[in-house]
């Protein structure tokens, strides 16, 4: 099989998901879901004209310097003033009251001078009218917050000031990790000739959770078909089975043809990049499935390029490519080869505000200190000439 390019195996990837299901939250357990329907205002804000600062409340047409006015009540946020008000009376008034009817201005209070019952204007007035109209901020009907969205701290806030409490959002995916291999072992347990310690499911089940989906890390499957297939079947309950590693095509890369006897179904194999060659998409039965290399810095990479994409698609988002951004290449680099190339990095910013992108020297795929090192991950063409510092170059952010 000949070698995909990134873009098309991120299409085919995308086209095996569809969006979760949906359910009904409260407000106190909406913070970073991603919205299903949207949100429609339930009430005016403010619903009423409301005073912006602390001071008196009078008739405009009335107000000059050196008026006097005679001081017939007060209205506070939470307690209005009911009564009448004649020619040249005020009501004192404070931050958030509603302004009584027929009045239409606020004199703060640092412009007035009081005496008992009767306050006279200063010479020189703020000429602000500090009156929030009603339906300032939003009116009864309007939509405020379309879906899909993920939610911020601000969007609750509006949501709530909206009069809604409960809302619908996309139910969180639940993303199934199974690492495979016989030399595997988790963190803190012993190691015996040949043993690695598994890490790459930890590095992509804490992406999972950072993208909002629930990361379920599997058993490690040993390297024989009976614990794969019966692995595999767990994962299967969830939204999307991760497989990492066995992806290839070596004696023991047992994947394909294990997971072929329960209902596997590939769709694309092998990428023509770097970190990351070796990849699987596919379903097992109704269940997308990824597979994703075994390596773990190419694993973590093939998570930014095609999990999260596809997490995003999962979560009722748009999906797609990575964002990137141009940054200024602050050294040289020789001719790319035959695969995209996903550099290790560190963007910052110089001091003129340029964005200078320095590519680590080694690129080696095992190293995963250099990837936790990274900030960036710097895109380099297939067959890309050779970059002098001061040339442009595209980069995709991890931070």
């Amino acid at each position: 099989m000949s070698l995909l390019a990134v873009p098309e195996v991120r299409a085919r990837t995308l086209a095996l998901v569809e969006p979760v299901g949906t359910e009904i939250v409260a407000l106190t357990g909406a913070a970073g879901r991603v919205l299903a329907e949207d949100i429609i205002a339930q009430r005016t804000q403010p619903p009423f004209p409301a005073s912006a600062m602390d001071g008196y409340a009078l008739r405009n047409a009335e107000a000059r310097p050196d008026a006097v006015f005679t001081l017939v009540g007060e209205a506070a946020a939470g307690t209005p003033f009911t009564g009448t008000i004649a020619a040249k009376e005020c009501v004192r008034i404070f931050t958030g009251g509603g302004v009584p009817e027929d009045l239409d201005r606020v004199i703060i209070q640092e412009d007035v001078i009081r005496d008992g019952d009767r306050i006279t204007l200063g010479d020189n007035l703020d000429p602000q009218l500090y009156v929030r109209r009603a339906g300032l901020d939003f009116e009864e009907g309007t939509t405020l917050l379309s879906a899909p969205r993920r939610l911020t701290p601000e969007d609750i806030a509006l949501i709530a000031a909206a009069g809604v409490p409960l809302i619908t959002v996309y139910r969180k995916p639940r993303v199934a990790l199974l690492a495979t291999g016989d030399e595997l072992v988790l963190p803190g347990e012993a190691t015996g000739p040949g043993g690695i310690i598994s890490s790459n499911n930890f590095g992509l089940a804490a992406l999972v959770e950072s993208l909002g989906a629930v990361a379920e890390i599997l058993p490690i499957a040993a390297d024989s078909e009976e614990s794969l297939r019966r692995l595999a079947r767990m994962g299967a309950q969830a939204d999307l089975l991760v497989t990492l590693g066995g992806a290839s095509v070596g004696e023991h890369d047992l994947i394909r043809p294990a997971l072929k006897d329960i209902g596997l179904t590939l769709d694309l194999y092998k990428i023509a990049m770097r970190p990351g060659k070796p990849f699987m998409a596919g379903r097992l039965g109704e269940t997308p499935m990824l597979g994703l290399p075994g390596n773990p810095v190419s694993a973590m990479v093939c998570g930014r390029l095609f999990l999260e994409p596809v997490i995003r698609a999962l979560s009722g988002l748009p999906a797609g490519a990575p964002e990137t951004i141009t940054a200024t290449l602050a050294t040289d680099l020789g001719t790319n080869g035959p695969r995209e190339h996903y550099m290790r990095a560190r963007v910052d910013r110089d001091e003129t505000g340029t964005l200078l992108c320095t590519p680590f020297d080694s690129q080696d795929s095992s190293r995963l200190s250099l990837l936790s090192q990274a900030n960036a991950l710097a895109i380099r063409p297939v067959s890309a000439p050779p970059a002098q510092a001061g040339d442009p170059i595209q980069v995709i952010l991890l931070r």
